[in-house]
């Protein structure tokens, strides 16, 4: 994306069509194939093109760079108070009311509660956006715009309203009001749902479609809007598969033109852990959640007709059969051994059941697969799963009573069902108890290291993703079974989807105490102030969680703050071998792009919150790490720094005391960092902590190998 040009009785759009009409075949016209124009806040456009075409156009003169268009992952309330951020902490209503917090999503259901404008006043006066929000969408006081971009693909998406949950629900985390008394079928999760910033304002830009399609031309057009239209913060919960190169990024391209405007970029870090380099959404002017526990977990029990009863775990079963006895049959005993053999059975393989011998009963089924086994196992009572390992560790949402049982609790039922004349079983609604091991990361929540830049961390900093109760779309399914024909005002949802709006909330939290800091200083409260995890409980450590979990209480008093900006992060992609070139097609700006003569710096030297290392970096040399902090606690200030590391590293920091006489004040420091030895563990972590008596100043320092 390039930098809109201030050249007089320029045209952004006819200049699009001038470019165009130099590269179609004849015959074909330009606004036939143009799709969108980019001309608020970036200069360019989308287009149907050959790939012929598409190489014309890239080696054109102007042309910053020319990037596929391709669908991106949707990476789908206790959890406030769970991070004792409660109804009652300090707010800064006028100032929270003039937040606007913006959304790139699946839209939002404008008539839920929890985006009423009652109490409302008229939008800020810097709105400079629209209320665009297409067939039966109607804009109020708290969703102050929309937007909608219809797709060739998606030929009905003529609407901002959204059809799917998962935008209403991560605009309500972030920005909902206060809605009291809510719950999930009548009673599980009953409490207050509300967001960080309930008195600020969202504006909703719909770039996600039914069937996971947010086409990344429709996303770069709703950051080019967002940013014209004013907001302070911008949400994204979405992402790629894997992580990209930053030319070929369009989150990490519109999240830079947003840092440019001094926006705030949140994302998350993606759904598809525990493996090692699995984080998406690591350019580092962003910040990047990864999803962690709360302490409210949900738990049912298979009840048998001789009384036992087993508490089953990973199920949200929101039907009560208030006690009733079922037949109990296993899967193996219905099995259709025309087709089937007695192991498919047992596992409750799709079209292996007679049918006739399931209705009306609960079937156990031993497979770890259980989403088939749930799905095609019909006209059935209730299904209890088998799960042999550990493999589900968040709570699933199923349209049918289930509980999902271990081994053990298997083959305890395995045994009264072949030694019982007429077994039978009952399974109860889901409760809660708390989970004292809270907060830890979950399996799926993507991991570091940082799969482009190493020595930057990633994940930034973990918020609650897990079983998050917040509003819905009454039309949206409230689980994956197309056979689920219930509905519903709110839903308990998991993913980094979810933890990325806690993020984004707590940045506008933030924003409303310091409203003139740049996106970095923000970033830098919410990481240097997070509450350090329990390493124990999450064995991947930093790379799973970042700095620590979020702590919103005290990211409004860092103390000091890291800050960067543009040229800082042009360095950065100097020192990893971006040529200009490639620069500009991030920032789209010719006259920042440039790299410094003979620069021979490295992305250790980014002025960055946390800090990494390559451990065959420190094998052969020590590793330094220069950083400035400013001061935005007490004007006079004495910071010592205190430094935690295993035995195996040597951390050093020079000066270790800071003085400052003033607010606003900059300090710089070098943090060094060796081996006694040579390094046999993986990953090593050690922190060092600017401390002066009332502010904690965090920073992880993590030694690890590239495998």
């Amino acid at each position: 994306m390039g930098k809109l040009t201030e050249r007089s009785g320029y045209s952004p759009l006819d200049h699009y069509h001038s470019i165009l009409k130099e590269v179609l075949e004849e015959g074909l016209q330009s606004d036939q194939l143009l799709i969108r124009s980019y001309g608020k806040s970036f200069n360019g456009f989308a287009a149907k093109l050959t790939e012929n075409e598409q190489q014309r156009i890239a080696n054109m003169e102007g042309i910053v760079s020319v990037i596929p268009s391709f669908p991106l992952k949707l990476q789908t309330t206790r959890s406030w108070d769970f991070m004792g951020f409660g109804e009652h902490v300090n707010r800064v209503p006028t100032v929270e009311s003039d937040t606007i917090i913006g959304l790139i999503d699946t839209g939002v259901w404008p008539e839920s509660e929890s985006f009423s404008d009652k109490g409302f006043g008229p939008p800020p006066k810097k709105w400079r956006g629209v209320c665009n929000g297409g067939a039966n969408f109607t804009c109020n006081n708290k969703i102050i715009g929309a937007r909608y971009y219809l797709d060739p693909e998606f030929p009905n998406g003529n609407s901002t309203r959204d059809t799917i949950g998962h935008g209403t629900h991560t605009a309500s985390i972030a920005a909902g009001n206060q809605v009291n008394h809510v719950s999930l079928f009548n009673g599980l999760a009953e409490g207050n749902a509300r967001g960080a910033v309930p008195l600020s304002r969202i504006a909703v830009y719909k770039a996600c479609w039914p069937n996971d399609g947010c086409p990344t031309h429709s996303i770069m057009a709703a950051f080019d809007d967002a940013i014209s239209d004013g907001v302070d913060i911008i949400s994204v919960s979405l992402g790629f598969k894997s992580a990209l190169n930053y030319t070929q990024d369009v989150i990490a391209i519109g999240a830079f033109h947003a840092m440019q405007h001094g926006i705030l970029t949140s994302t998350s870090a993606g759904n598809t852990g525990p493996l090692p380099f699995s984080i998406v959404g690591v350019a580092p002017w962003m910040i990047s959640v990864a999803a962690s526990t709360t302490d409210r977990q949900f738990v049912d029990k298979v009840v048998l007709g001789d009384n036992t009863a087993l508490m089953g775990s990973a199920i949200i079963n929101g039907f009560d059969l208030k006690g009733k006895m079922f037949p109990l049959i296993a899967g193996y005993q219905a099995v259709n051994l025309s087709f089937c053999n007695i192991e498919d059975g047992r596992q409750c393989v799709y079209g292996c059941l007679l049918a006739h011998k399931i209705e009306g009963k609960i079937v156990l089924c031993e497979n770890d697969t259980f989403f088939s086994s749930v799905e095609f196992v019909e006209k059935k009572a209730g299904v209890i799963i088998v799960q042999e390992y550990p493999v589900i560790d968040h709570a699933l949402n199923f349209p049918l009573p289930v509980s999902l049982v271990n081994l053990s609790q298997g083959k305890r039922i395995i045994s009264y069902i072949n030694t019982t004349k007429n077994p039978k079983a009952t399974i109860t609604k889901s409760e809660t108890l708390r989970d004292a091991n809270a907060p830890t990361i979950n399996s799926f929540s993507s991991r570091g290291p940082n799969p482009i830049t190493l020595d930057i961390l990633k994940p930034d900093i973990a918020a609650p993703g897990v079983e998050i109760f917040a509003a819905w779309s009454p039309v949206g399914p409230l689980s994956q079974f197309q056979s689920d024909t219930r509905s519903g005002k709110y839903n308990i949802v998991t993913g980094t989807s979810m933890a990325c709006p806690h993020v984004s909330g707590a940045a506008a939290y933030v924003k409303t105490f310091h409203p003139h800091w740049s996106p970095s200083a923000i970033k830098s409260a919410l990481m240097t102030t997070a509450s350090p995890m329990n390493v124990t409980r999450n064995p991947d450590r930093e790379f799973a969680y970042g700095v620590g979990h979020l702590n919103l209480v005290k990211a409004i008093d860092p103390g000091l703050v890291y800050e960067a900006f543009e040229d800082d992060y042009v360095k950065m992609l100097c020192s990893i071998g971006y040529t200009s070139e490639k620069i500009k097609l991030i920032t789209g700006n010719t006259s920042t792009s440039s790299c410094p003569p003979n620069f021979k710096g490295t992305a250790k030297d980014l002025n960055y919150p946390s800090m990494a290392i390559v451990k065959y970096d420190i094998v052969k040399k020590e590793a330094t790490f220069s950083r400035t902090v400013t001061n935005v606690g007490l004007a006079n200030s004495t910071y010592k720094a205190v430094v935690t590391s295993p035995s195996e590293l040597i951390v050093s920091v020079e000066p270790n005391v800071l003085f400052f006489k003033s607010l606003n004040e900059k300090q710089s420091f070098v943090v060094k960092v060796s081996a006694k030895a040579s390094l046999h563990q993986e990953v090593l972590s050690a922190s060092l902590v600017w401390s002066d008596g009332v502010h904690n100043v965090r920073s992880p320092i993590v030694v690890y190998y590239e495998k």
